[in-house]
């Protein structure tokens, strides 16, 4: 249900962005929120409090936000808060910042190695992902995984490309194992 909710209300604000060509101020303006949301945990905590009613966290986000978003976001945000769904704030801007930066043709990378790649390994990796892909630029994040024991698991979205080590032995035994004698 979260889901639907997210793409239903993050939908209505990319098309929003989209007709009034306002993509950049509402992109701007999307990663604020989100920064807000996850950073800030009195928040959330406020707006999912039992014994605040509804009007006087409608009067909060509108507070909070105003100058700081689109008047178009701030009202997703009320009505989010209205039909009891301000828990699902948050998963609506990162499914519309996905959006936008799906239409900007930003991708977003994963990158998993063995030990840390130097700035010159880096750039040869987000080089090549922008030769094999669709999109222009990349969002790059780096994290090391001692485990992979050496190559590396880049992750864009769904698409999974493990070269690590771990996995190749794994495939190899399990090649072993059903070779009979």
């Amino acid at each position: 249900m979260a889901k639907l909710v997210s793409k239903t209300y993050g939908d209505a604000l990319f098309a929003v962005a989209l007709e009034e060509d306002r993509m950049d101020e509402f992109f701007e303006a999307g990663k604020v929120v989100t920064e807000v949301l996850r950073t800030n945990e009195e928040f959330g905590k406020l707006m999912n409090h039992p014994k605040i009613i509804k009007e006087e966290k409608v009067r909060i986000v509108e507070e909070i936000f105003d100058g700081k978003a689109p008047k178009e976001m701030i009202g997703v945000m009320c009505l989010l808060v209205t039909k009891g769904r301000a828990g699902e704030m948050l998963s609506v801007f990162d499914y519309f910042v996905s959006l936008v930066k799906e239409e900007k043709k930003i991708g977003i990378a994963h990158v998993k190695t063995a030990v840390p790649l130097s700035s010159g390994q880096k750039t040869k990796v987000e080089q090549r992902l922008l030769d094999t892909t669709k999109y222009e630029t990349f969002e790059m994040h780096y994290s090391v995984e001692p485990s992979l024991i050496g190559g590396m698991v880049i992750r864009i979205g769904d698409r999974v490309v493990d070269s690590s080590i771990q996995t190749k032995l794994y495939e190899l035994t399990r090649g072993l194992r059903n070779v009979r004698v």
